[in-house]
């Protein structure tokens, strides 16, 4: 009599919100949490994604000493007036350290007046105001290097956010290159993408790997387009750079999983620099459309246009 083989069971596993529930932890203090790789996830029913906990990861948690306080206290993140309280300076001379990228951002949303607000950690505030080392941008006249720049206009906030979100998916996305081509086309506008990726099958599986910007409004709203623009690369520099390790891990998938039809011939345009190409007039940040339809040309620069000039961000 043959004995009855089984499968192992699956770990026991929860969905974000139990798992938050189960651990004493508010949804958002949860996601950033795993955000920052203090609680490890794995990947949904079917392999896509990373959204779920498994019950041995809870269990480990709630036996650490001082949990949850102890997460708590690296999940706080503070704006600006908080910040600049906390690192003692002014909140003029916290903006203009954060518009320098010296101050990362972990967070944004937008106020009641479309407004971009910046949230920063407060552990890595701490941390950088007990450092010696930047004990002269603390107190006293700004560096004259640093001014120059500050009076040339620049501002990191949001492209220091957008490699901080880079780095987060690329590290839920394990060795997995459909994973990691979604998430360098996640900051890619779609003009860019489909002049990367030529080949419709791809295009389309890919989609199906590229996470969305995150939840700002109604979709097609004026805060959605906002937030859209802060996730999209605007910098030459930083979009050759996307494009090119898209365009590479592109040619990684074909090795581990194909699309279903031969890829279209790719040249070298993936790899020249923003500047030396011929971009398709559109707008600053047009819609995320199927990956296979026309991209419209609505975007972020003609609704300023129509509805005035931006508000400052803070």
């Amino acid at each position: 009599m043959s004995a009855e083989i089984t499968a192992p069971a699956r770990p026991l596993t929860w969905g974000p919100s139990r798992a938050a529930r189960e651990l004493g932890l508010r949804r958002s203090e949860f996601d950033l949490a795993v955000h920052l790789g203090l609680i490890r996830t794995v990947p949904d029913e079917g392999g896509a994604g990373r959204g779920r906990i498994e019950r041995a990861e809870v269990d480990s948690l709630l036996g650490q000493d001082g949990f949850p306080g102890t997460v708590r206290e690296r999940v706080e993140v503070v704006g600006v007036t908080q910040g600049a309280a906390l690192m003692e300076m002014p909140a003029g001379r916290f903006s203009r350290l954060a518009r320098l990228g010296l101050l990362v951002p972990v967070r944004f949303y937008l106020n009641r007046y479309r407004a971009v607000v910046w949230l920063y950690l407060a552990e890595e505030l701490r941390q950088f105001a007990a450092d010696g080392a930047n004990a002269s941008l603390l107190k006293g006249p700004t560096p004259e290097p640093l001014r120059g720049r500050l009076a040339a206009g620049v501002d990191l906030r949001a492209r220091n956010w957008r490699g901080r979100q880079l780095g987060f998916l690329l590290r839920q996305a394990d060795d997995d290159p459909w994973q990691r081509a979604g998430a360098f086309a996640a900051f890619l506008d779609p003009v860019e993408v489909a002049d990367v990726v030529r080949d419709p099958d791809e295009r389309a599986r890919l989609h199906r790997f590229r996470p969305g910007p995150p939840g700002h409004g109604a979709p097609g709203s004026p805060s959605a387009h906002l937030a859209e623009a802060i996730t999209t690369a605007a910098d030459p520099d930083e979009i050759g750079w996307l494009r090119s390790a898209l365009a590479q891990e592109i040619r990684e998938t074909r090795a581990h999983r194909p699309s279903p039809h031969p890829a279209a011939p790719q040249d070298d345009r993936p790899e020249r620099t923003a500047a030396a190409r011929t971009r398709p007039a559109r707008g600053a940040t047009p819609g995320r459309p199927a990956p296979t339809a026309p991209v419209p040309p609505r975007g972020l620069r003609a609704w300023l246009r129509r509805r005035g000039p931006r508000p400052a961000a803070v």
